[in-house]
């Protein structure tokens, strides 16, 4: 599969189907890898999040998959389990692709997977996406956190953006499964107005003493000859 099918494509889509009700952003990278988070809230409690998210053939979206149909993904919900996909018989046999791998598997509260999607994973890196449910009083608050790593021959700057849209998108069809994102809370955007806000130019913090000046306070100083009282 195409890079610009499973991600440039799609990440094209995901811009204009997002809503302002999730929040979305790339919040680290370097020539190591790169760091995204999404939130959103949705009027469901975390026992009925949980159970959607045992069925990704229900929220994932096909146009991230490799079969094309969303109908052939599952995913076992206990660590070492698969989230997988069921590649149907052309005439060659049954095929199948795992997408991630359960690490974590705590009911109503977090599941984290191990997994490099799409087409991450014909390269070195390790994906590692953490996928948070908190009780809220109108229903439930939802965080994905990607963290991806290693060596890769895309460049972070082109691949990041791009895999922030997917997963943006994966957190928006689990949102609609179960009735649509919530509009944001009046301090959520004022969470986000303030983080849109230039931050002011800091004056570099004074050097503090290093190891070697503390060494050498300890160093005893050879006492200086007593003045000569007698002239």
């Amino acid at each position: 599969m195409a890079i610009s099918r499973y991600f440039v494509g799609a990440a094209m889509m995901a811009a204009l189907v997002f809503v302002p009700s999730a929040n979305a952003k790339v919040v680290d990278q370097s020539e190591a890898g790169f760091t995204i988070a999404h939130t959103a809230q949705v009027a469901a409690t975390p026992a009925d999040v949980w159970k959607m998210l045992r069925m990704p053939q229900s929220w994932w979206s096909k146009d991230h998959s490799w079969s094309g149909d969303a109908a052939n993904f599952w995913l076992d919900q206990q660590a070492g389990g698969c989230f997988c996909e069921k590649l149907p018989d052309t005439g060659a046999g049954v095929g199948s692709v795992q997408h991630a791998r359960i690490l974590f598997s705590k009911p109503n509260q977090m599941l984290r997977l191990s997994g490099a999607f799409g087409p991450l994973q014909g390269e070195a890196l390790t994906g590692t996406l953490t996928i948070q449910i908190k009780q809220t009083p109108t229903g439930s608050a939802l965080r994905f956190d990607y963290v991806v790593g290693g060596y890769m021959r895309f460049k972070i700057a082109d691949i990041a953006p791009a895999v922030d849209k997917v997963i943006g998108e994966q957190l928006l069809g689990l949102a609609n499964a179960l009735g649509g994102a919530l509009p944001p809370t009046r301090d959520e955007k004022a969470a986000s107005q303030e983080a849109e806000k230039p931050k002011a130019e800091t004056l570099p913090a004074k050097e503090e003493p290093g190891l070697d000046a503390a060494v050498a306070d300890l160093v005893e100083v050879e006492p200086k000859p007593a003045p000569d009282e007698s002239r």
